[in-house]
């Protein structure tokens, strides 16, 4: 409130100033346009009397003036005294508010520490019991832990037993595959020595050859041997259906510039040369088979190369793809007695398949009879049941008349043939009585 005041005096003294300062103004407006009309009308006489009033009108401006610097001073002093009398105001005011908050703090500090403590007591005693259970809990944790991790560590050791005792048995085991291993490297030296030879080794293609075909294909769909009609003799024919026919297997194979390349001794430039030269070989043995077993109009369109080696077949689709290429034109598959296992699984899958087809009105004949003979059969069965009907109906009978027939005996042997004899006119005893016998 006193600001406002203070405010207040302070635009009322400065809207006087300008009020006294706009009509001083405007005064001297009016005189200076009265001095102007009074010039030109009266002479040069009438200016003396205006520089009169103009002097008295400058007297009383400078005494108004020297007012207003007076209102001023006054002003002055008195926002002086009321700015600082507000100040001391504001700073009594400031000292109580302080004071107040000072001592409000306290009281609320006294307060929060007394509620601190008392929580500060309650979470120490829940803490406590909560560690005491937790103890509790803890060791009985343990001591559970404890026998099953005893548990666990017999069954660890019997079973660490059994695994040493199943691991010692499976070292004597493989002591004995080693020992067998040795006597299989023995025979994978004689077999290599055996492949050294072209004739033993076309010799052993052969007999692999025939083999797998004598396991898988049945009898009358292959031949060994056979003599085409341009006189060239093939190792293997495999008689398909139509529109594959005849298929011609060759069994022998180029394998001295393959044993070359791997050599252990051989350089590199050997080793190059051998691989050209076992590509070309594989090229002309290629041509080969395909000029001299495939016929138009009496062999298939196509014959098979077998390769009794797994390991030439992967170094043949592995590194030589120009080959496999070039035996494809020529319409010669390569194969390996695994690839060979399929192609002829194939091949049996594809004759049954003929073979079914062939006999299909046979098994349609015979499912006819069958089904002719379980309708007779039935109706054979039917009359059976009503026989057996009858004559368990006649033995029902049967066992009444026998029944009969022994209650007649029974009475006989029960006769008196040493006292008087009956009168012909007593009375007969009274037979049970029976079912009627049937006629």
């Amino acid at each position: 409130m006193p600001d406002f005041w203070i405010v207040l005096l302070l635009l009322a003294v400065a809207g006087a100033l300008i009020f006294v300062l706009w009509r001083v103004a405007v005064l001297r407006a009016a005189v200076r346009d009265l001095a102007a009309g009074v010039e030109a009308t009266l002479a040069e006489g009438q200016r003396a009397m205006l520089a009169d009033v103009h002097d008295g009108l400058n007297r009383q401006g400078d005494r108004f003036l020297s007012q207003s610097a007076e209102s001023g001073e006054r002003l002055q002093k008195t926002l002086a005294e009321l700015n600082a009398s507000f100040q001391a105001r504001q700073d009594q005011l400031r000292a109580q508010v302080i004071e107040r908050i000072m001592t409000t703090q306290a009281e609320q500090a006294r307060a929060d520490r007394a509620l601190l403590q008392t929580g500060l007591a309650q979470a120490t005693a829940q803490l406590s019991a909560s560690m005491e259970s937790l103890t509790r809990g803890i060791n009985e944790r343990l001591e559970q832990i404890s026998g099953r991790v005893s548990e666990r560590l017999d069954e660890g050791f019997k079973k660490t037993n059994e695994t040493f005792a199943n691991v010692m048995a499976r070292l004597a085991t493989i002591d004995e595959a080693q020992k067998k291993i040795d006597g299989l490297t023995s025979n994978v030296v004689g077999l290599q020595e055996l492949l050294g030879d072209k004739k033993a080794r076309g010799a052993f293609g052969e007999v692999q050859l025939e083999a797998l075909v004598r396991n898988i294909l049945p009898p009358g769909s292959f031949a060994f041997q056979h003599t085409l009609s341009n006189g060239m003799r093939a190792d293997c024919v495999l008689r398909l259906p139509e529109p594959t026919g005849l298929v011609a297997v060759d069994a022998k194979f180029p394998l001295e510039n393959y044993h070359r390349m791997f050599a252990p001794d051989a350089a590199e430039f050997e080793r190059r040369a051998a691989q050209t030269g076992f590509r070309a070989d594989l090229k002309r043995h290629i041509d080969a088979i395909a000029s001299k077993y495939i016929i138009a109009n009496e062999t298939s369109d196509g014959a098979v190369m077998f390769v009794p080696a797994e390991a030439v077949f992967a170094e043949i689709h592995a590194y030589h793809a120009e080959v496999v290429n070039h035996a494809l034109q020529k319409r010669v598959w390569i194969v390996s007695p695994t690839t060979l296992m399929a192609v002829l699984n194939t091949a049996r899958a594809v004759l049954k398949d003929v073979e079914t087809r062939r006999q299909i009105h046979i098994i349609k004949d015979a499912l006819g009879k069958l089904a002719k003979d379980f309708a007779r059969f039935d109706e054979r069965m039917q009359k059976l049941a009503a026989h057996i009907d009858l004559a368990q109906k006649d033995v029902q009978d049967v066992q009444i008349s026998s029944r009969k027939i022994t209650g007649h005996f029974a009475r006989i042997e029960g006769v008196d043939l040493d006292g008087i004899e009956p009168s012909p006119l007593a009375a007969a005893p009274k037979e049970p009585s029976l079912p009627p016998e049937p006629q």
